[in-house]
Parts: structure tokens; sequence; C-alpha cells
């Protein structure tokens, strides 16, 4: 007998942004006290040109994060409010389901 898996809904964040403001996007979501992400090294092509391909100080880096929606609310306000006018940041939110809800919340 094959037992169906209970899977949960929430949310998945995803950043991307320019290299330089990784600290100040790190350190929000510690201060939003997220303990748990995914990062990485990414390039493009967008509005500021070809990214990722040259400098180290040119790259950018796209983070995952796992949280709940009034999380989510919570971290892109402050990211709009206190980053994005000096930084390229992207940022949107996804529907995922997962199978320990209680890792996220």
């Amino acid at each position: 007998m094959i037992t169906k898996m209970k899977l949960y809904d929430i949310k998945l964040l995803t950043i991307t942004y320019e290299i330089l403001a990784q600290n100040k996007v790190t350190e929000i979501l510690k201060k939003h006290k997220i303990t748990g992400y995914t990062s990485y090294e990414v390039g493009g092509m967008g509005d500021e040109g070809l990214r990722g391909q040259g400098l180290p100080e040119e790259k950018n880096v796209k983070i995952e994060v796992v949280l709940t929606e009034q999380s989510a609310e919570k971290i892109i306000e402050e990211i709009l409010r206190t980053l994005m006018p000096d930084y390229a940041i992207i940022l949107y939110t996804s529907d995922v389901q997962v199978a320990r809800m209680e890792k996220f919340v």
C-alpha cells in the first residue's frame, strides 16, 4: 500500500541582485529570522546589459528562500524601501509546496 505524502502550501521568494548588495540582503534575511536559503552566482542580460561575465563585482547573486507569505511580504517591503533605490534587484514570489512545514514556520 502506498501512503500519499501530505504537502503544505508556502511561498518561494527569489531575489536576484548585484553582488555588491550581498551583505545587505543577507543581513535583512537574518534580521527577519531566516535560518536557511540557497544562493548562487548567476549571469544574464537585462536593462543594465550583460552581467556576470567579467569582473567579480559585476556578478549577480540569486537567493531562494522558502517561507511564509507574511515573512515574504516583510522582507520584500524592507528590500524595496532600503536597497532598491541603490542596487539592481529583482524580487518575485512563487507558490510552492513542501513536505515538512515545520522547517519553515
